[in-house]
Parts: C-alpha cells; sequence; structure tokens
C-alpha cells in the first residue's frame, strides 16, 4: 500500500502536465482527487493535525495568489488551483523552491513554445489538434508542465514523501 501511496502524487502530476499539454485545460477533479488523496495519505502517514493545518493555510495562501494572477490574466485558472493543490502536499518548507523551480521551467518552457512558433508548422504535425494549439500565437503556454515537472522534482524532500519510505 505505502509503495502505491507513494507513486500517487508524481502519477497525478503526470497527468495533469499531459493534460495540459494536450488539450490546455486541467480537471477540477484531477485537483479534488490530488486535494483529498493528499487528506488519505497524510492521515495513513500519522502527519500531525498541526502540520496538515499547515498545509492547509499553505495551500490557501497559494490559491489566494493564484486566483489574484488569474484575476489579472496572468495565468489559468486551472493552474491557479494546480498550484494550490500541489503546495497542500508540499507545505510551507518546499513552496518557495516549487514555485522558483516552477518559474524557471515554466520562463524556459515560454521561451521555448515562442521560438517554434516563430517556425512554420510543418502540414503532416498540424494535422494533430494539440500541437497547432500549441503553435498558435493567440493560444497560452501549458504552464501546469512546468508545474507538474517541479512538483515531482521537490517532491523527495517532503514530510509526505519522507514518512512513506521510512
Amino acid at each position: 500500500m505505502w509503495t502505491l501511496a507513494l507513486f500517487l502524487f508524481p502519477a497525478f502530476m503526470a497527468f495533469a502536465a499531459s493534460s495540459d499539454l494536450l488539450t490546455m485545460k486541467i480537471s477540477n477533479r484531477l485537483v479534488i482527487a490530488l486535494t483529498a488523496t493528499f487528506f488519505v495519505v497524510a492521515i495513513a502517514v500519522n502527519l500531525p493535525l498541526e502540520q496538515i493545518g499547515m498545509h492547509l493555510l499553505c495551500a490557501s495562501v497559494v490559491l489566494l495568489c493564484a486566483f489574484v494572477m488569474f484575476a489579472f490574466g496572468w495565468i489559468g485558472g486551472g493552474d491557479a488551483k494546480l498550484a494550490a493543490a500541489t503546495t497542500l502536499w508540499l507545505g510551507f518548507g518546499i513552496t518557495l523552491p516549487y514555485l522558483l523551480l516552477a518559474g524557471m521551467l515554466g520562463g524556459t518552457l515560454t521561451l521555448l513554445i515562442l521560438s517554434l512558433r516563430a517556425l512554420p508548422l510543418n502540414p503532416l504535425i498540424a494535422r494533430w489538434e494539440w500541437i497547432a494549439r500549441l503553435h498558435d500565437k493567440k493560444s497560452g503556454v501549458p504552464y501546469g508542465i512546468a508545474m507538474a515537472v517541479a512538483a515531482i522534482m521537490v517532491y523527495s524532500n517532503t514530510v509526505i514523501f519522507e514518512r512513506l519510505i521510512a
């Protein structure tokens, strides 16, 4: 059971990244599943209630900040919800490194996509809707990819991970 629990978070992150890449959407169901699973795993590994509360506070702060950024049009709503659900798993101690890493990866991803958009799209590749959408200059950037990769990269530093492998 612990092995399954250990891989739930990375599996959710991989699904979020692939979903954002292919559809430019991050499902509410995924965010709800990620959130609910945190509570199940946190209780299963005997995370103290005070620490669960701190993780919840961290996610709430991130959600508030992310929705302000969404209101200004800087990020998508799915990205805002994913950031909050992700930081619920990470807690205050890992959130800042995660956000900095996600920002660096997201900036790199954005520059890469903008560079590719400057090139003509091969008609054979353009048949795939998701590739055509990525190439469209009016389309956004699937920032969930960077967020998911950053989350997987810092996951091994979390209290949840440490308790699962103990």
